[in-house]
């Protein structure tokens, strides 16, 4: 242990009783400046992470959209052509089109998702999200009819007030001639299974039905709107996206999940830029709260600093002495404000106190995911800013003049 740290250390525990609190305050001031920091990081980071794996869930990775609003014919061959590209795990088709759906009791409008089960399953997790009934879409005698089955959202459901076996009808206008007496083409399912994705969006307004049952629905043909695509590795979308771009020779719209899902990426990225800004306000605060108590300090140990350069202290030693008090304090904050933003993670990923409106948020519950850069920033950080409150103070303590201190 140097000269300096020794006598910082005791300049730490010693001191009138003032100075003393005024210390303790200010590592209180700088643990939970640190510990906003790091706890409001840490949910930024639980809930990208938790609305990406959730879209992603239902979405896949990339998706391959035809030109202009057209069709994918030959859509079995083009999944072929993609499975085949090193880094692409799996590839589904499916159709998707807005209808309006009704129960015994409600109606409304939603969106329709016609998907192949078997590849689906391998894209995306709605299989894991069922609640209720199954991952199926068998036909079944309702009322002597064969009708086949459909997947919605539990959201959905008690807004149809409808559960499993429960007959429903969609109504489709899409492929109609609007200028003529047209009638939408009406199609009855029964409710097999109900999913929950814990996406609001998602548990709300969306339903799936088999592939076939979609291409008659919709008057489609033989074809579908889109494919998309599940990648070994999420991050491998923005390299993966022009190889497959180019595979395709550039005939179809490749979009990756970060593009499809544009805004609400970056809306969260923006946020947690300006929060961590505003929060190490807190870090400030406090360190002019280190300002006020060194040079209380000072003041108090006019003395103490005349002898020590008496006996030959030089000036940069005293700074030293007065640098290494702020930077303990900075210590001391930063290691006690990363215990505390990591215990209220535990208690908040442990059991949910916070809640969210699922509707507003897209998720129920304020999920908490720590990385160690964020807490490695913060604790940087916060070092710099009380190295630099403590200059002041330090620079006027090694600056006190020996005869000065003899006369008073």
């Amino acid at each position: 242990m140097s000269f300096e740290t020794y006598i910082a250390r005791r300049y730490f525990k010693s001191g009138r009783f003032f100075i003393n609190v005024s210390t303790w305050i200010t590592i209180i001031g700088v643990t939970l400046g640190v510990a906003t920091v790091c706890f409001v990081m840490s949910m930024h980071n639980g809930f990208e992470t938790e609305v990406r794996n959730r879209l992603l869930g239902t979405t896949s990775h990339i998706s391959i959209f035809p030109f202009r609003g057209a069709l994918i014919e030959d859509y079995n061959g083009l999944v072929s052509k993609l499975e085949k590209i090193d880094g692409v795990v799996a590839a589904s088709p499916f159709i998707y089109y807005k209808v309006a759906i009704s129960s015994a009791s409600e109606g409304d409008g939603i969106v329709v998702r016609g998907i192949e089960p078997e590849l689906e399953q391998k894209t995306a997790d709605i299989s894991k999200n069922i609640i209720a009934g199954q991952y199926s879409f068998a036909r079944t005698i309702i009322d002597g009819d064969s009708i086949p089955g459909i997947l919605m959202g539990n959201g959905l459901a008690e807004r149809l007030a409808v559960s499993v076996g429960d007959p429903v009808v969609l109504y489709s206008l899409r492929g109609e001639d609007l200028r003529t007496n047209s009638r939408p083409r009406v199609a009855k399912f029964y409710v097999s299974g109900i999913f929950e994705t814990g996406m609001y969006e998602f548990d709300a307004q969306l339903a799936y039905i088999s592939l076939q049952s979609a291409q008659h629905l919709f008057k489609t043909g033989d074809a579908v709107t889109a494919v998309h695509l599940k990648l070994r590795d999420i991050y491998l979308a923005e390299m993966l996206s022009p190889v497959i771009d180019s595979a395709l020779g550039h005939t179809y719209d490749v979009v990756p999940w970060y593009e499809l899902h544009k805004n609400l990426f970056t809306w969260i990225a923006i946020e947690k830029k300006i929060l961590f800004l505003g929060f190490i306000l807190i870090v400030i605060v406090a360190a002019f709260s280190i300002i006020s108590t060194l040079v209380m300090l000072t003041m108090e140990k006019r003395a103490e600093i005349g002898i020590l350069k008496t006996i030959g202290t030089t000036p940069a030693a005293i700074r030293r002495i007065f640098v290494y008090k702020g930077l303990l304090i900075g210590m001391i904050g930063v290691v006690t404000g990363w215990g505390i933003a990591l215990f209220a993670t535990a208690i908040q990923n442990h059991y949910r106190l916070i809640s969210l409106p699922a509707d507003i948020y897209f998720i129920d519950y304020l999920p908490i995911e720590t990385h160690p850069f964020d807490f490695l920033v913060a604790g940087a950080l916060t070092f710099v800013i009380c190295l630099l409150a403590a200059l002041y103070p330090a620079n006027q303590a090694a600056r006190l003049s020996v005869i000065d201190v003899i006369r008073q």
